[in-house]
């Protein structure tokens, strides 16, 4: 195989007026191969192919197939390894093969099943997701692990945390009340995580608690719930979550009022706010002005976070709330 500086040499003494028996006596090249050179026409780059030599395996992987796709219908902790399939390749198929060509095979099976496709979502200023994190705390001088709120914007990367004791319809109403009172304005959709405690998505119908139908009603801003364990629907609020465990709350925070804690973090978005945004390269405070500008108005009067309920208090005037919490009246 000639490489084209070979042939462009040749090409060139052909174009400089040299036969073919003298362009062979300088080059050393066969005469049929200089004829071929010679009278090609086309030298476009032509797709590699690739060579595949016989293995030994060959005979076996339509046997190999079949169990693999036995082992789709039982648990995982169940399927074959190489090890397993190998050692029944040679006890019921008379394989005589190495292990290493199996284990190999098996590999580049799974590598194909696993294999996914990930295509890049584009976001319009506004939409903001939201979802729970979880980190310690010490408040009162007594660590706790707390919940943590955490509402980001695709479209610039901002994003605000709010620390609570759970992740009921409760947190979430208060703890969006709170972001929409300090950025002035609502994000005209919100992304919910399936399992938050403002409801959830079962096939194609939504539930959603009470008091959260209430807030949505009153702040008017649409919603969507990712699918079950589809947690890359909203992978930008993913990632803020274990950013702001990361930035925020390490060293362990000290606190002895929630309230006051969470006024503070919603002022410490600024010190991420000035960073350039990880891909468009330009200030993250800059990106959010365009999210701002696509916000709804604040509602006249703020929307008041709390439930009604009617208890019956025991023998020692006490009362239960959800079941755990008691209450002395």
């Amino acid at each position: 195989m000639y490489t084209m500086s070979q042939i462009n040499h040749i090409k060139d003494l052909s174009n400089c007026g040299y036969r073919i028996s003298e362009i062979s006596k300088k080059t050393g090249a066969d005469p049929k191969t200089i004829r071929k050179y010679l009278s090609q026409e086309d030298f476009s780059p032509v797709p590699p192919v690739v060579q595949t030599q016989p293995s030994k395996l060959d005979p076996f992987k339509p046997v190999i197939q079949e169990w693999l796709d036995e082992d789709k219908k039982h648990w995982r902790k169940q399927h074959h390894t190489a090890q397993r399939i190998y050692e029944r390749l040679v006890e019921e198929q008379g394989y005589t093969g190495s292990y290493s060509v199996v284990q190999r095979y098996l590999k580049k099976c799974r590598s194909v099943q696993t294999e996914k496709a990930n295509l890049e979502l584009v976001w319009d200023p506004g939409p903001a997701q939201v979802d729970f994190g979880e980190a310690d705390f010490y408040e009162s001088g007594k660590l706790i692990r707390k919940k943590y709120l955490t509402l980001s914007f695709p479209y610039s990367n901002d994003g605000y945390s709010q620390v609570f004791g759970g992740e009921t319809a409760e947190c979430v109403c208060q703890g969006l009340v709170d972001i929409f009172e300090f950025i002035g304005g609502v994000p005209p959709l919100l992304i919910f995580d399936n399992a938050t405690g403002v409801g959830r998505r079962i096939g194609d119908v939504i539930h959603e608690a009470e008091l959260f139908s209430r807030f949505r009603a009153h702040y008017h801003f649409r919603v969507r719930f990712c699918n079950p364990y589809s947690g890359w629907e909203k992978g930008n609020v993913e990632r803020k979550v274990d950013y702001n465990r990361a930035n925020l709350f390490v060293p362990v925070p000290h606190f002895s009022d929630v309230v006051q804690y969470n006024h503070k973090l919603l002022l410490k978005h600024e010190r991420k706010a000035s960073e350039l945004h990880y891909k468009k390269q330009v200030p993250i405070c800059e990106l959010f002005e365009e999210d701002r500008k696509a916000l709804l108005m604040l509602p006249p009067k703020p929307f008041n976070v709390c439930r009604y309920e009617w208890l019956k208090a025991d023998g020692y005037g006490k009362v239960c709330m959800d079941g755990k919490h008691f209450y002395s009246t």
